[in-house]
């Protein structure tokens, strides 16, 4: 029995022994399966421990991260995850910890540099304490994610920024959605843009061209014209479009551009082009196209006038058969109009009747269809009237700078067009400056030259005397007389100095004066004297025999007596002339000896004397009587212009090699410039008492000594006398 039981045992022993060898053996097949999987998987499979060291990996995993498994197993995941910021990092190991299960995302940064992007499922203690993941490479589907988000936003860009009109629309033309410049070309609004179609914008009469748009779209999946529209507002306009079937969702897409400018423009330019034509044509100038070999090939009815052939005739020629190669304008026309490409000259060309006309003609490289356009205009009648022209210009251009009058040629705002040297001359001023002044801008009148602006007729023909004052202080009378409108917008004025002829008038008047003067004063001194005579006889017997004391009476008659007779002498100076005999004198003496005379009546008068003297002066030949009777005349006249008294100062020097100069300065009221020009007429003084003879008498004797007298005065200040007189006397 118990043999049998242990029998029994063994072969229950047996069995399960068997059965654990099946178990066994179905174990390994599925471990060997699973190896096999594990291995063959196309998924990256990775088994790591607690700190995410790889414990094991699969041949997809070293693929991925490009690294043999024995030196993968030896690194960590966290070596691969420098792209991944440590939130996110520390969210998803939470993640984990917290709900055994992961299924996310992670960009992982390999040793070489590649970034990968995987999608992973990630299980907790899968085996104990490790944990299991299987990753998978998403990189090819981010990067298409990626480029399709890039091309959508591109497209919305696009969509949006496009300068052409851009639509979507259904198959019955209905707007879907439309850009913000097809919404402008049309004038809707885009809020409003389902609320139309196609065909609202299309009049009746051009339908046709929206079937043919279908049937286009239907045949090819796509079409392309031009559409005219008519808009709410009435605005006709014509688009250019370009239209796509199932852009979107099976939608069309039509891009359009509004070419009415164009259109329009183009029109322009047919009607540009005709008018071109009409004038090609119909223009009076010889208008000529030819090739670069010097062929022509179209010319109007003007050239077939100018160059005398009919047209069929001069198409045939060449243009170089109509010149001289010889002529050297040619060669230089020629070499210019290669190397600038245009010109404007003239030239002979040789006619086939013989004959030689000049032609003026402006030539441009390549203007049409790379041809040359030259146009001929026959100048030959012009040079002959360029010719008389010049001829007449040289003739009037001779005669207006020739003249000896000041000629000025000024417009109707009397601005100044030209002018003749003798005018330059005459007003003291360069062409060139000249030409920019205004005619009234000369005058020193100018109210004077306004009346004349008002009255200009009067000037035409009656010369009129006009005062200049130049910048330099010089005075000028011009008789002055204008011709007016000799010309359109061009009038004449002519002008002369007559300044010297006024001062020899004046001269004429004086000498005039001076010989009535001493025809009188003559008759004067012989009708006077006599009677003088006896008077100043009676008068020395009267005071000898009168007992009583009336010598003041007898003094005061005997001093008017002696004045009559000084007046009388002075008459005589211009009655008859003087025979003046010249010595060789001391000038500075002779006024020394003047100063003694007068020395008492300055000291009555409180006035000082000052005398000057140069040093080594030389002695002149004058009459030194006389030049002591100018010196008093113009002392006693200082000395009375200074009733408070005052200084004279009297300077003698050497004025120049030939002449000495006297000046005698006083301190008094001065003299005014009209007044000044007045000194030494015949009975013109300053003085209450004055005849007028004194300086009269002076300005005489100093122009019978061949000299000169000049007065500067000052109002206010003082008068000073320039007695110039010369050393020898011719």
């Amino acid at each position: 029995m118990k043999q049998m039981v242990e029998v029994s045992k063994t072969k229950l022993m047996s069995d399960e022994l068997a059965q654990l060898k099946l178990e066994n053996e179905h174990l390994k097949q599925e471990l060997t399966h699973s190896q096999i999987i594990f291995e063959q998987a196309l998924d990256a499979i990775m088994i790591f421990d607690q700190k995410m060291n790889f414990i094991d990996v699969n041949a997809a995993a070293c693929e991925m991260f490009q690294l043999p498994k024995e030196e993968l197993k030896k690194r960590k995941l966290f070596d691969f995850l420098g792209l991944v910021s440590e939130e996110e990092l520390t969210l998803q190991i939470d993640k984990l910890s917290t709900s055994g299960a992961l299924s996310e995302e992670l960009t992982l940064k390999l040793d070489n540099g590649d970034v990968k992007f995987v999608e992973y499922s990630a299980k907790k203690n899968a085996f104990g304490v490790y944990d299991l993941s299987i990753m998978r490479d998403a990189t090819a589907r981010k990067m298409l994610e990626r480029e399709r988000t890039i091309n959508e936003q591109l497209f919305k860009d696009l969509f949006h920024r496009a300068v052409d009109g851009i639509v979507i629309f259904d198959q019955s033309g209905c707007f879907v959605d439309a850009n913000g410049s097809f919404c402008s070309s049309f004038e809707i609004d885009k809020s409003c843009i389902s609320s139309h179609s196609l065909g609202d914008f299309v009049e009746e009469e051009n339908t046709y061209k929206i079937e043919k748009l279908w049937s286009c779209l239907k045949d090819n999946g796509k079409a392309k014209g031009e559409l005219p529209v008519l808009l709410k507002s009435g605005a006709k306009k014509i688009f250019e479009f370009t239209t796509t079937s199932n852009i979107l969702n099976g939608f069309y897409m039509s891009i359009m551009r509004d070419i009415t400018e164009k259109r329009t423009m183009e029109l322009k330019l047919y009607k540009s082009e005709e008018r071109f034509r009409e004038i090609f044509e119909n223009a009076i100038d010889a208008i000529m196209m030819w090739d670069n070999n010097g062929y022509i090939r179209k010319v109007n009815q003007s050239a077939s006038r100018t160059f005398e052939l009919p047209e069929k005739d001069l198409i045939k020629s060449n243009i170089v058969d109509f010149m001289d190669p010889h002529d050297p304008r040619f060669k230089r026309v020629k070499k210019e109009y290669f190397k600038t490409g245009a010109i404007r000259e003239e030239l002979l060309f040789y006619m086939p009747n013989g004959q030689w006309k000049e032609l003026e003609f402006t030539s441009k490289m390549d203007v049409i269809d790379g041809h040359h356009l030259t146009i001929f205009r026959n100048v030959s009648d012009r040079k002959r009237m360029e010719k008389d022209l010049r001829e007449s210009e040289q003739k009037f251009r001779k005669i207006f700078d020739g003249s000896m009058d000041g000629i000025i040629l000024f417009d109707n705002n009397y601005n100044i067009i030209d002018a003749n040297p003798v005018a330059s001359k005459i007003l003291e001023l360069p062409f060139e400056t000249l030409r920019q002044y205004n005619l009234y801008d000369l005058v020193n009148f100018y109210q004077r030259m306004e009346s004349l602006r008002t009255d200009i007729h009067e000037w035409k023909e009656v010369p009129l005397e006009v005062p200049f004052k130049f910048k330099n202080g010089h005075e000028k009378i011009l008789e002055f007389s204008l011709k007016r409108n000799i010309n359109a917008n061009m009038n004449l004025a002519v002008f002369r100095d007559v300044t010297e002829r006024k001062e020899l008038e004046e001269r004429l008047k004086k000498s005039d004066t001076l010989h009535v003067v001493g025809e009188l004063a003559a008759g004067i001194a012989h009708e006077i004297r006599n009677p003088m005579t006896a008077l100043k006889g009676f008068i020395q017997l009267l005071q000898g025999s009168v007992k009583e004391d009336f010598s003041m009476y007898f003094n005061v008659i005997t001093s008017e007596l002696s004045r009559i007779e000084s007046i009388i002498t002075e008459f005589l100076v211009l009655a008859k002339p003087q025979a003046i005999q010249y010595l060789e004198k001391d000038v500075a003496r002779i006024m020394r000896e003047t100063l003694d005379l007068l020395n008492a009546q300055a000291l009555l008068a409180n006035v000082q004397i000052h005398l000057n003297k140069g040093e080594d002066l030389p002695s002149i030949y004058c009459e030194p009587n006389q030049l002591k009777q100018v010196f008093i005349n113009i002392l006693k006249n200082a000395i009375e212009v200074m009733p408070e008294g005052g200084n004279i100062t009297v300077k003698v020097e050497q004025k120049d090699c030939d002449h000495l100069q006297v000046s005698i300065k006083d301190e008094g009221s001065g003299i005014s410039e009209g007044k000044l020009k007045r000194l030494g007429e015949p009975f013109y003084t300053t003085k209450d008492r004055g005849t007028g003879l004194g300086l009269m008498v002076s300005y005489k004797i100093v122009e019978e000594h061949h000299g000169t007298v000049e007065v500067e005065s000052e109002v206010g200040k003082g008068t000073t006398f320039h007695i110039s007189l010369p050393i020898q006397q011719k």
